[in-house]
């Protein structure tokens, strides 16, 4: 899979607002085919800041995904609320799934 982890600093005036600014983004990248996960987290060190956790199921799937209306319209609309540029770790990793964490296991 392409695993994809992005930080996002949005500008403070618009960070509590950020999951519904994103939101329409955000539902087309699930809805996509090839999409294996897309979600935002709010940083507890930082309210300004969101990280980004996506996740397509190969490299044909992660170039649909580019290539798509939507990702267009959001890298052309969604920088007006950022405060910097997004910072990005893109790794292809095996498999399709999250894996457990066995050093915390429960149960």
């Amino acid at each position: 899979m392409i695993f994809i982890t992005a930080v996002f600093s949005v500008k403070a005036e618009h960070a509590d607002d950020w999951p519904e600014i994103s939101r329409e983004f955000t539902e087309a990248c699930n809805a996509e085919d090839g999409c294996l996960w897309f979600f935002w987290s709010r940083s507890v060190t930082d309210p300004n800041e969101y990280v980004l956790v996506e996740a397509f199921r190969d490299g044909d799937a992660g170039g649909a995904h580019v290539q798509s209306d939507h990702f267009k319209k959001a890298t052309s609309e969604l920088p007006a609320y950022l405060a910097a540029t997004p910072r990005i770790v893109n790794a292809e990793v095996p498999g399709t799934e999250w894996s457990e964490l066995g050093e915390m296991q429960v149960g």
